[in-house]
């Protein structure tokens, strides 16, 4: 937003697609600023619930009734297209009409030091690790996250007015929006390619990004990166890379216990600084608590305050999410839905003792399966067998291109013993059968995977 509009004048918002986890958080903080909101979603959540219960104004489904006429603000997602009855209304009203990452932007504006954190992947896992450095060193955060903080036990938190934490993401250039103080990237690759048009594309908006942080401030930046270089040219702030081999920080020594959590021996510009022991499981957690140490570092935290928070962060919700266990079955569920993100969680359960490692995988939307079937196909290869639910179509519909069927053959392809199972009761059956005492059963993805699992647990079924 760059008309002059101030949020500080907004009383009422109404948020179209308040269910999603970054609107509720945006949607919290504005009423408890104040903010008289109301919200519809598709279907009903248990956060709607949660949002009523604050005193927020929630409707189940869109109709243009649901328009407030005298709201000052009419925030959606990029999952709410323009023939949405709610944003057509909006329209006809002359409302002002803004993303969510525009909102966002806004936002930001009221605080000190907003902390950005961008990348492909280990979004919310590094966002929440610098939020549980924060709140370890009493510095009062305000949070918005893509994941529930367990300390917190929400996305959110309405803080102080210095540091404002946000996951920042790439999709649609949102995060463009925003004008950091300190800004991480964490990894680029191709991912978004409905956005996107290719890894250039992608790029090219990640350089946009480093622009904008602040030249009092820092770009945080994994020296792993081939574009590295490239993208921090136009940097106008000091820039932090770790991960590299000549990197400022670095992690050597990186050992895992018998249940697969990381520890490594931190150096700063080649020197031991101190020992970190996570409780988290695989490399790329390794690499993104070294992105957290670097921009906790960067704002002057003591380095044992840095590895006090960091050893009492245990994980983000559906980022390797322990669920439960039956007759020695475990059943752990993740988000992971790109295929570095199936390789490195995969890669961290094979660290931790079991049995066969069973995958329960959901491919998240059709354009990703699509153009990504190759990668997908090759990203299994430290599971034992592979269960391939039906396409989450989230924002997309069905062209008929491309089907689960598809990714099962090419997974079976790579040596991968692969099932393809239509429905949840297919793969509970299936599993039923599989899964021995001993074994890790993971269900994998952006959709609602996680609901198998947790209905096996609740019923008690016999595995």
């Amino acid at each position: 937003m760059t008309d002059g509009y101030r949020l500080s004048d907004c009383k009422k918002a109404h948020f179209i697609g308040i269910g999603g986890i970054s609107m509720s958080g945006l949607a919290h903080t504005l009423h408890n600023k104040g903010v008289t909101v109301t919200g519809s979603d598709a279907k009903h959540s248990d956060v709607l619930d949660e949002l009523a219960e604050r005193g927020i104004g929630i409707v189940v489904g869109h109709s243009a009734g649901n328009i407030p006429a005298d709201a000052d603000l009419v925030v959606f997602t990029a999952a709410v297209k323009r023939d949405n009855p709610e944003y057509v209304r909006a329209e006809q009203l002359g409302l002002r009409i803004i993303d969510r990452a525009a909102l966002i932007g806004k936002m930001m504006d009221g605080y000190a030091k907003p902390v950005c954190v961008s990348g492909t992947h280990g979004k919310t896992t590094t966002t929440s690790m610098i939020a549980q450095i924060l709140i370890s060193a009493d510095r009062n955060p305000t949070l918005n996250i893509g994941g529930v903080l367990p300390s917190i036990n929400s996305n959110y938190l309405v803080g102080g007015d210095e540091y404002f934490v946000v996951e920042s993401c790439e999709y649609f250039d949102g995060f463009l929006h925003f004008r950091p103080h300190i800004g991480v990237v964490l990894n680029i690759e191709t991912d978004h390619l409905d956005y996107f048009r290719d890894l250039d594309h992608i790029e090219g908006s990640f350089g946009a990004f480093v622009k904008n942080i602040s030249p009092e401030g820092a770009l945080v930046i994994n020296e792993e990166i081939a574009s590295c270089a490239k993208i921090s040219a136009g940097a106008l702030c000091r820039v932090i890379g770790y991960g590299g081999r000549n990197s400022l920080f670095r992690a050597a020594n990186v050992a895992y216990n018998h249940d697969g959590m990381a520890s490594f021996d931190l150096l700063i510009g080649g020197e031991f600084a101190l020992r970190i022991d996570l409780e988290l499981r695989g490399a790329h957690n390794v690499s993104n608590a070294l992105a957290a140490i670097a921009a906790c570092h960067a704002e002057g935290l003591p380095l044992e305050t840095i590895k006090r928070g960091l050893e009492s962060f245990t994980g983000s919700k559906r980022r390797y999410e322990y669920k439960g266990s039956l007759r020695g079955i475990t059943i752990v569920d993740d988000y992971a839905h790109h295929p570095t993100e199936i390789r490195a969680t995969l890669a961290g359960a094979k660290n931790s003792k079991h049995g066969k490692l069973v995958c329960v995988f959901q491919p998240h939307t059709f354009t990703r399966t699509k153009k990504l079937l190759a990668e997908l196909g090759e990203s299994f290869g430290d599971a034992d067998v592979v269960v391939v639910l039906d396409i989450y179509s989230a924002r997309e519909h069905d062209t008929g291109e491309i089907h689960s069927r598809d990714l099962a053959e090419q997974v079976r392809a790579n040596g991968r013993e692969t099932h393809y199972m239509p429905s949840f009761d297919d793969a509970r059956a299936f599993l039923q059968q599989k899964c021995v005492h001993g074994d890790l059963l993971i269900t994998m993805g952006a959709g609602d995977v996680h609901k198998l699992g947790e209905i096996m647990l609740k019923d008690k079924i016999s595995t």
